[in-house]
């Protein structure tokens, strides 16, 4: 019987959406076309004319999930709140505002014009953990709302959804009702404030039993808020982590500054890209950052600052993309130009950040239960088809620059790619074993979102080792008064490079030959010089 519960649950989940480089490419497809679709919260719920589907001998609507820490202040339930004190901290709470219920006109002229309660619509807030109270599990029936029969027993009521209340926790799940009278044909919740007390995650339903109820709407709003703001629980961290991360690129940022200024002679094509990824960087956490800070304080996501950090962070992700795939091309170090390949990478590039910012919108616009489960499905598939192009073009063309550069002999350079192909397998392997521990732990495992308070750390760490890998470029291609070691040159730089030696190393070299030779014309000269003697000497003994 616990099955029909988490059938139930699971249904709701349902309903609110949600070659060794080919096989690499292969592993990170299957990756995002099952697991690429990220929820985001919403502290603000606005229903609007929606319907009620059927479940069991009942009709439902979910009207939210987020997951609330406990609160750390008292609210008042009967105390109509001000906006003063939506702005406290320490309060933890669901509020229904302007829930109106709107039956329709059939249904409603069957009623008596006298009777008082002609229909009931019940809310019902339930923890996760607390599921199996909900439904007719306890009382071997796989019914949800209360029958006859199971009335005759005295444990619930007729056409009322059927709660199991533990003595210990008697408010939980909690139950309002709000009835229809004579035959109007809406009716309104109270304005009223639940209390949670107890961190968790937090499901909303709003269900009724009467079958002469279907084809009721549901339209106004809930307002959900944690101790520290309106941020869902499962966001909240991510606040702080974004503003770390901003402070971090603008650590680099400063460091590959001064850098760069203490070398601006030598500054190479290449490092002129890494600086646009370190800006771009920095901006976007800047913005994801003051978004959050805004959610946070009103309950509502600010389109202008959600939009911008959304172009961002596709910019950045296709920007990034792209400076990988020309670093591993060689462009710089073994091609002066990519060639006729650039409309390629750049058609690849553009095509990648329309669909990269596409479902950037998609995710991040709007509340967490619109009904966009298929729209980030069909956005998600390009996406995960574009990176897995980018993945194998990527180790295609490292593989292809570091056979050029062992033919050619060029150690340093060779070195040098070596050093970043053992970076990008470390990142993969990183990125292999994080898949598997989200697929298999966090998506399989918690279909309901139990383990809400670690959620943050899925994006956080992609976002980590995007950093890393900046940092080991930036590392690697760092500005230096010796920019010609590592940048492109002529066949003949190259083979100079080939004996290992360095620019200071070669212009010695040069100039030592350059003595040598001068020396031997010296001498050259010098017995020429006696030979010509030698010859007038022998004229004149001659003439004697």
């Amino acid at each position: 019987m616990m099955g029909n519960n988490r059938e139930f649950f699971c249904l709701s989940y349902d309903l609110i959406g949600d070659g060794y480089f080919q096989k690499l490419a292969f592993v990170v497809l299957i990756y995002f076309s099952c697991f690429a679709i990220n929820q985001v919260g919403a502290s603000i719920h606005e229903y609007q004319n929606q319907s009620f589907f059927r479940r069991s001998n009942s009709f439902f609507f979910h009207g939210g999930s987020e997951g609330l820490y406990a609160s750390k202040l008292h609210v008042d339930p009967d105390k109509k709140p001000s906006p003063e004190e939506n702005h406290l901290n320490g309060k933890s709470f669901i509020r229904f505002e302007s829930i109106t219920f709107r039956r329709p006109k059939e249904s409603a002229e069957k009623k008596n014009e006298m009777q008082q309660k002609t229909g009931l619509v019940e809310a019902i807030i339930v923890e996760v953990k607390d599921r199996e109270k909900i439904g007719g599990s306890y009382l071997h029936s796989a019914a949800i709302c209360c029958t006859p029969d199971l009335s005759k027993e005295g444990s619930c009521n007729v056409g009322e959804v059927i709660i199991h209340q533990d003595p210990n926790y008697p408010y939980n799940p909690q139950r309002i009702q709000t009835f229809f009278e004579g035959k109007t044909e809406e009716t309104t919740m109270v304005l009223q404030t639940v209390e949670i007390n107890h961190t968790g995650m937090y499901y909303l339903y709003f269900m009724f039993c009467d079958p002469e109820l279907m084809g009721t709407t549901i339209s106004g709003r809930t307002v959900w808020r944690n101790p520290e703001g309106y941020l869902p629980g499962k966001m909240a961290p991510l606040m702080t982590y974004f503003g770390l991360m901003s402070l971090a690129y603008l650590g680099l940022g400063l460091v590959w500054f001064l850098w760069s200024v203490q070398y601006w002679k030598d500054i190479i094509q290449l490092q002129y890209h890494i600086t646009a990824v370190i800006g771009l960087g920095m901006c976007e956490m800047a913005l994801w950052y003051f978004e959050f800070a805004n959610f946070n304080a009103t309950g509502n996501r600010p389109m202008g600052i959600t939009l911008w950090a959304v172009t961002f962070t596709a910019v950045k992700k296709t920007v990034s993309r792209l400076l990988l795939l020309v670093v591993s091309m060689g462009y710089g170090v073994v091609r002066p130009t990519l060639g006729g390949v650039i409309f390629k990478v750049l058609l690849l590039g553009l095509t990648y950040f329309v669909f990269s910012e596409a479902l950037g919108l998609v995710e991040n616009l709007g509340n967490i239960d619109d009904l966009t489960g298929k729209a980030r499905l069909f956005l998600v598939l390009p996406v995960s088809l574009l990176d897995a192009c980018f993945i194998i073009w990527i180790f295609s063309a490292l593989s292809q620059t570091l056979e050029k550069l062992q033919i050619r002999r060029s150690m340093a350079k060779f070195a040098l790619y070596r050093k970043f192909t053992n970076s990008l397998a470390i990142s993969v392997l990183l990125s292999i074993a994080w898949v598997g521990y989200e697929v298999l732990y966090f998506n399989a495992a918690d279909p309901l979102s139990e383990l809400w308070q670690r959620a943050w750390i899925i994006p956080a760490f992609w976002n980590l080792l995007a950093f890393v890998l900046l940092v080991v470029i930036c590392s690697l291609w760092a500005p230096s008064n010796n920019p010609t070691r590592y940048a492109y040159s002529e066949e003949t730089g190259d083979e100079l490079e080939e004996e290992g030696i360095s620019l200071t190393s070669s212009s010695v070299l040069l100039a030592g030959e350059s003595a040598n030779k001068q020396l031997e014309r010296k001498e050259r000269r010098a017995s020429n010089a006696d030979l010509f003697r030698l010859g007038e000497e022998v004229e004149e003994d001659k003439r004697e």
